[in-house]
């Protein structure tokens, strides 16, 4: 199962409370204060793992809570540290404050860890509120509490190239025909309820992960079908692959299915539909007399465009198709990191990358 967004409540551990004593011993005749300070609470961590792809998990686990610190004790003993605990979650997780919308984090990479909530600080001892002029205190802190706060978890695939298009046009035939992936292939529309990725690899050296996105319709920035709620996967791909099913019997113009996906994916995010864009003509071994086609030709010829004219069944068109995937995607830079992406900050707060 594909779980794609979560909601958690992630809550620090509270402070252990300082420790009001006094010493004693026989052999000790001016013993004074001897309160020992709490511990801090526990802190909770998200990290990335390239391990993980989903967020299944946390559809049956939505609450974490860091132990708290332990109380201070006499004889100036300090009250136990509470233990930080760590969540993992996948590579290209966002990270955002369900209350106010605020985007906290986004996980680019493996080993990422981001301070959700940070642990409450130990209360003082007796002992730190002795001076001079008062040398018997009987004053304590209790321990401070943790941070509470309600996380949305969106996770958003990494991949350098994205398939798009109508339903049922060839886009889980063609990943599993060029890559290890085995998405759910059948003849009836929706067939693929959820994203799949697979890796594409040209030769040893050359290589790029693809992404099949579930079908769109007309109307899906609307919430028809399945809606647009998969393409905020496309969102960080370098490149796009639109397919459109030129068989005989599909009973659609190409023209209209091209177009009718653009303005969808305009609909969605102008940035998605800006993105560097190959057509495919896709299943050209039921093309039959090929009217479809050629209609396609002709658009392409006048839009000074280029169409590869596959057939993930036979192969046909496969290799011409990925190496020209390959020479984009050599000429499409990868995203600069943001400041935030850019390296890690020591700074303390539940907002910065916090290394190990």
């Amino acid at each position: 199962m594909f779980i794609d967004e979560a909601k958690i409540y992630v809550a620090g551990g509270g402070g252990g409370n300082g420790c009001v004593a006094f010493r004693r011993e026989k052999s000790v005749p001016r013993g004074g204060p001897s309160g020992g300070d709490g511990g801090r609470g526990g802190s909770i961590y998200l990290e990335s793992s390239e391990h993980l792809n989903t967020l299944l998990k946390f559809r049956y686990n939505r609450e974490f809570h860091a132990p708290r610190g332990g109380h201070g004790e006499g004889s100036n003993r300090h009250g136990e540290d509470g233990e930080d605990l760590t969540i993992q979650v996948p590579v290209g997780t966002v990270v955002w404050d369900e209350a106010t919308g605020e985007k906290f984090w986004d996980f680019t990479a493996p080993s990422q860890r981001f301070l959700a909530a940070q642990g409450g600080r130990g209360g003082r001892g007796n002992a730190r509120f002795a001076t001079s002029t008062h040398q018997a205190p009987r004053k304590s802190e209790p321990g401070g509490p943790g941070e509470e706060k309600n996380l949305r978890l969106e996770l958003k695939l990494l991949a350098d190239v994205g398939l798009v298009g109508f339903p049922n046009v060839g886009k889980s035939t063609l990943i599993s025909r060029v890559s290890a992936a085995r998405p759910k292939i059948a003849d009836y529309p929706f067939t693929t309820l959820e994203p799949h990725l697979g890796v594409v690899a040209l030769d040893p050296d050359r290589s790029f992960v693809m992404a099949d996105i579930p079908g769109l319709i007309a109307g899906a920035h609307a919430g028809r079908g399945l809606g647009t709620r998969f393409l905020r996967h496309v969102e960080r791909t370098r490149l796009l692959l639109h397919l459109i099913d030129v068989a005989e019997h599909s009973g659609r113009d190409p023209v209209e299915d091209y177009e009718t996906i653009l303005k969808e994916l305009e609909s969605f995010s102008p940035t998605v539909a800006a993105k560097p864009m190959l057509l495919v003509a896709s299943r050209i071994d039921a093309a039959g007399e090929g009217y479809r086609l050629v209609t396609l030709r002709e658009f392409c010829q006048e839009q000074r465009r280029p169409l590869y004219e596959i057939s993930s069944t036979t192969g046909e068109g496969l290799d011409e198709l990925l190496r020209a995937a390959w020479a984009m995607l050599e000429q499409i830079p990868r995203p600069a990191p943001t400041a935030e992406e850019a390296g890690p900050s020591h700074e303390i707060g539940t907002t910065r990358l916090n290394q190990p």
